[in-house]
């Protein structure tokens, strides 16, 4: 007699049949509700929720002010393409970004879809403000999935056979001072991965050829790797040096998750230009390009944007998002869940030789695991095996890492203590089990 399959299982057979095995699928979880923190999947049990949709529910599933948005707004009307009509929640929104997230001066948004088409338009831009095409992007990068932003993400193993690839992309090498710093001090460190760029004008890619570099202050897929703040000043430096613009991806990073508006704010660093998505519409498709007022000018009409840019459901659903937001302040709540997530991943560390780092800004916080407590061996059975078996106790987390040996933390930020230590102790309890 066959076991009769759960609905879970039922909806991932009907997935694998229906859907192309290309599209990631990094646990079974499923969903059929969710709400706050927590996840009810299609067997009615409640899953503790770590990843947050990949970083996008910092204000937690479903925020009822964002509810009522979406729906006040989809009775009025769902698309006229703001290209054809303007309308007033996209130049809400772009307002609202430019008060709280200003880039030095004068600053002005466009609205997109999503967190690539954010990276491709910015990249646009760039190129049109300084009339050169070159881009500088790093290793562990990630940007998107389209062609030039595939073209900027690092790992290998996310583009196969999907070249060629956007010619004048330059990459240099993260500075990830865990993994390479060798034994010296971070000025050390970082004195010698700006020499680095010195060099790189000399045997890499003329500096007077570079449009823009586009960097992630925090990475995300790279696994949660956080720039000193002496290499940031120093970029910016070089970048104006060399009449480059600096563009920051704040995809992932953004309003909130590190305990601020922004991952630049910890940096005291402005960019030229920023991108933006995820957290921003509580799950509503939508993406946005930031930057001073006189570079976003630059851009030639109809050379940005596309038809459903700022589609005004998602626009609604953001300003209620951003203004939800400083109603319970994010900020505040990024900061203390970072707090309560770093001391028990460093009691974990203490335990369990197979951690390598614990490092993160705010609550973007995450653990690498290694062999032999050598950053050069990443150790991505344990993470998995981590991963798995958190699955099994109705938690949700996910690995990171190009190495995929990295576990990250993407909870809802509005998650209450009781709920992320719950979480905590399943992943600790876990890992005892599995590292001994």
């Amino acid at each position: 007699m066959t076991d009769q399959l759960t609905k879970s299982q039922e909806l991932i057979a009907r997935r694998k049949a229906a859907v192309p095995n290309g599209v990631g699928m990094f646990n079974y979880a499923t969903a059929a509700k969710a709400s706050g923190a927590t996840i009810i999947d299609e067997d009615g049990r409640e899953l503790i929720d770590f990843a947050g949709g990949i970083g996008v529910v910092n204000a937690g599933h479903c925020p009822p002010p964002v509810v009522k948005a979406i729906q006040e707004q989809a009775e009025k009307f769902l698309h006229v393409s703001f290209n054809v009509a303007s309308y007033e929640p996209y130049i809400a929104l772009c307002e609202k970004l430019n008060a709280l997230l200003p880039h030095g001066g004068p600053t002005k948004t466009m609205l997109v879809n999503t967190g690539a088409e954010a990276v491709e338009n910015a990249i646009k831009i760039a190129r049109q403000a300084t009339k050169r095409s070159g881009v500088l992007c790093f290793t562990d990068a990630f940007h998107g999935r389209t062609l030039m932003a595939m073209t900027l993400t690092s790992k290998v193993g996310y583009k196969p056979d999907c070249g060629p690839f956007a010619p004048e992309v330059y990459r240099t090498q993260y500075p990830n001072f865990y993994r390479y710093g060798a034994g010296r001090s971070e000025a050390e460190f970082v004195r010698a991965e700006l020499h680095r760029l010195e060099e790189l004008t000399h045997n890499t890619v003329d500096p007077k050829a570079l449009a823009c570099v586009i960097i992630e202050l925090v990475q995300g897929e790279g696994g949660f790797n956080v720039a000193p703040k002496a290499y940031v000043e120093g970029l910016r430096a070089w970048c104006d040096k060399h009449g480059i613009l600096l563009i920051f991806d704040e995809v992932q990073a953004g309003f909130g998750r590190t305990g601020a508006w922004s991952a630049f704010e910890h940096f005291g660093v402005t960019p030229d230009l920023s991108t933006w998505a995820k957290s921003l519409g509580s799950g509503m498709p939508i993406g946005a390009v930031m930057g001073r007022a006189a570079i976003m000018d630059k851009a030639g009409p109809s050379s940005i944007g596309g038809t459903y840019i700022g589609n005004p459901v998602s626009c609604a659903a953001a300003l209620a998002t951003l203004n939800y937001m400083e109603e319970i302040d994010i900020n505040a709540k990024g900061r203390h869940v970072g707090n309560v997530i770093r001391k028990r991943f460093e009691r974990m560390k203490a335990k369990h030789p197979c951690i390598g780092d614990v490092r993160g800004l705010g609550a973007m916080m995450a653990m690498e695991f290694v062999k032999n407590g050598d950053p050069m061996q990443p150790d991505a059975e344990t993470c998995t095996a981590l991963m798995n078996a958190c699955a099994k106790r109705d938690l949700v987390v996910i690995t990171a890492g190009t190495d995929k040996n990295v576990i990250r933390v993407l909870s809802p930020l509005v998650i209450s203590d009781e709920l992320l230590n719950k979480g905590l102790d399943i992943m600790e309890e876990e890992l005892d089990k599995i590292a001994g």
